[in-house]
């Protein structure tokens, strides 16, 4: 009996090394695949924003109050 088929634990871990990164490539093809797919759907609706903006003069008691 040789010295690698004496060691099966080996094989085992090559094994389920094999396997891990075939599931991984194999999920990130699946990604790629349905990200193109769904790339064209708009996920959220573009609504107008509202913007406040308020002035402050050298007057102003909240100016004073920084400075």
């Amino acid at each position: 009996m040789s010295d690698w088929t004496g060691l099966w634990y080996i094989w085992l871990i090559l094994l389920i090394l094999f396997l891990l990164l075939f599931c991984g490539v194999t999920a990130s093809f699946i990604k790629f695949c349905y990200r193109k797919k769904r790339f064209s759907v708009e996920t959220f609706s573009r609504h107008p924003c509202d913007l406040s903006v308020i002035g402050i003069d050298s007057d102003s008691t909240a100016h004073s109050t920084v400075t």
